[in-house]
């Protein structure tokens, strides 16, 4: 294993009825802006089972936060945030919500522009407001990590930050808040999570034996788990292993003194800022091409994947990986989400239009090598045509 720090100071409430905890678990003198997406969340009964919870206390909402929040919509909240003296933040939805929540929470009392805290990936946050999180789609793993992803609409601008002052103070999970989820959404989770699972792990061997056990259980868990999600809604077993499944993908685990290749996420990051495709999409997309195109760069790996996942251990090495590459493309498929930009219409004018904004945004040496430049971006989007 490498050197490494792990911290996540998140505490998790897990179960059903854990709404009414945020009782105790929000300041009894807090001022409160709730952030919402859509209409989802009046319409299940969730919002109306928050504001119960919460009294007495001061409570005002921000609704319209966009699947990939937008700077724009944000800095609306950052100005509600001001002009109402608000001290604590809850979000309540999935992982757009919570992300929109931790930019929101960091650009409140930012001194200086807030697009600084996107361009310089959180560096320069320095305090951030208290918040937490009511998950109702379990997906992103926002709700028990200190990451974000924002997108400034006038230029299609997706950029990641980072920062340890945007951890939850606390995230609520019940997994009967996800049993009204669209079907879509559902399939987008596991495929989201699966691949936050494979970009810490489908790099190259240190010996970290915990953690590959770890994320191979979490892959094997996916996999398992992954018709019943779809064809049971109400399944609570199943939701309750989706939802705390999800949250371990990306709560620093599994990541802890591995190498780690986000270049996926970079990828689609562009696909969805350009054609406005689901995140979990353009992971679908990018992931089974760039996993082809470093093959030997990931080699032990993935016959590791292959053997440990997938139960593949005939054949060549080359015939292992392809038949791994191949279930992990029938997985994703099986879910209802494509694996080719050729399913959205998108040809080599996409390919030149995303690899000219990697370029634009610094994207040049993506990897766990960083040696992932343009041309090999190039090479693992003409993969996925």
């Amino acid at each position: 294993m490498l050197n490494f720090d792990f911290y996540n100071p998140t505490r998790i409430v897990f179960g059903e009825g854990t709404v009414a905890q945020l009782a105790q678990l929000v300041p009894p003198a807090a001022r409160v802006l709730i952030l919402v997406g859509g209409a989802s969340a009046e319409k299940t009964g969730t919002l109306a089972e928050v504001r119960a919870a919460l009294g007495a206390r001061s409570v005002n909402v921000f609704s319209g936060i966009e699947p990939n929040p937008s700077y724009e919509t944000l800095m609306r909240a950052v100005d509600q945030v001001r002009g109402q003296d608000i001290d604590f933040l809850l979000a309540v939805g999935g992982g757009s919500v919570i992300d929109g929540a931790k930019f929101v929470a960091a650009a409140a009392h930012y001194e200086g522009d807030p697009w600084n805290i996107l361009e310089t990936g959180g560096a320069k946050i320095t305090r951030a407001l208290p918040f937490g999180a009511v998950l109702t789609l379990p997906a992103t793993g926002s709700e028990m990590n200190n990451g974000s992803v924002v997108t400034l609409k006038a230029t299609q601008t997706k950029l990641p930050f980072r920062s340890v002052h945007v951890f939850p103070q606390f995230s609520v999970l019940d997994p009967t808040k996800t049993y009204t989820l669209p079907t879509k959404q559902v399939a987008n989770g596991l495929v989201d999570a699966f691949v936050h699972i494979t970009e810490q792990y489908l790099t190259y061997p240190v010996q970290a034996l915990a953690q590959d056990r770890f994320a191979e259980g979490l892959l094997q868990t996916l996999v398992e788990i992954a018709p019943q999600a779809i064809a049971a809604p109400e399944d609570y077993a199943t939701r309750s292993n989706l939802m705390w499944t999800a949250s371990l993908a990306l709560n620093g685990l599994i990541g802890a003194g591995v190498p780690q290749d986000w270049a996926t996420h970079m990828i689609g990051h562009e696909l969805t800022a350009l054609y406005d495709i689901d995140h979990a999409r353009t992971l679908a997309i990018v992931l089974p091409a760039l996993l082809d195109v470093q093959r030997d760069k990931k080699r032990a790996k993935l016959l590791q994947y292959a053997q440990r996942v997938w139960g593949i251990d005939a054949g060549s090495e080359d015939e292992r990986i392809d038949a791994a590459l191949a279930a992990t493309r029938h997985f994703f498929e099986s879910l209802g989400i494509p694996t080719r930009l050729a399913a959205y219409g998108l040809g080599t004018a996409a390919v030149n239009a995303v690899v000219g904004q990697l370029g634009a945004h610094g994207m040049t040496r993506l990897g766990e090598h960083g040696d992932i430049d343009l041309a090999v971006s190039r090479a693992i989007l003409e993969a996925a045509l």
